[in-house]
C-alpha cells in the first residue's frame, strides 16, 4: 500500500529513495508500521512549500484509504544535537538566544540556531550550545540541563 506524505522543502535533502520510515496511525496509536520511501515528487506545492513523498508499506489489514498517519523518516546519518525547553529560547531581533551561567550568579546571552520542535515542549538546538551545557529554563527555575538528542 502507498502512503503519500508532505515533506517540507528544507527537509528534502535528508530524504532518499529506499530510506526507512516509521508510520504511526491516528486510528491505531499503539501500532507502528515500517515502510520505505519509494518516490520523491519532482514538484513543490507553492502554497505550503512541500513535496509529495511516497512510502510503500505492507498492509496488515488495518490501513484504509484516506486515513491520517504520522511518519518519521530514518536518516542514514546519526547526528547529536542539544535540546532545551522551548521556554528557554529568547527570540530577539530575528535571532534566537539562550542564557548560560557565567559564574558568580551572572549569566551570558548566547546565540543559538533552533531546529525542530520535539515532544514535551522541547526544541532542538542545531548550534550555539552543546549537549550537557546548562541554560536558563525560565525566570522561576534558572537552570535546566541540556539533554542530548
Amino acid at each position: 500500500m502507498w502512503i503519500i506524505c508532505d515533506v517540507y522543502e528544507n527537509d528534502l535533502p535528508k530524504v532518499t529513495v529506499g530510506q526507512q520510515a516509521q508510520i504511526k496511525l491516528t486510528a491505531y496509536p499503539d501500532r507502528i508500521l515500517t515502510g520505505r520511501v519509494s518516490d520523491i515528487g519532482p514538484v513543490l506545492d507553492p502554497t505550503i512549500r512541500t513535496a509529495k513523498v511516497r512510502l510503500e508499506v505492507a498492509n496488515p489489514g488495518i490501513l484504509r484509504l484516506g486515513m491520517f498517519v504520522t511518519t518519521t523518516l530514518m536518516s542514514r546519518t546519526t547526528v547529536t544535537h542539544a535540546s532545551v525547553p522551548a521556554s528557554a529560547i529568547l527570540h530577539l531581533h530575528d535571532r534566537e538566544w539562550v542564557f548560560v551561567p557565567a559564574g558568580q550568579g551572572q549569566f551570558k546571552r548566547v546565540e543559538v540556531t533552533g531546529g525542530s520542535m520535539l515532544p514535551g515542549g522541547e526544541q532542538e538546538i542545531l548550534s550555539g550550545i552543546t549537549p550537557g551545557q546548562q541554560v536558563v529554563k525560565d525566570v522561576l527555575n534558572l537552570q535546566a540541563t541540556v539533554e542530548a538528542q
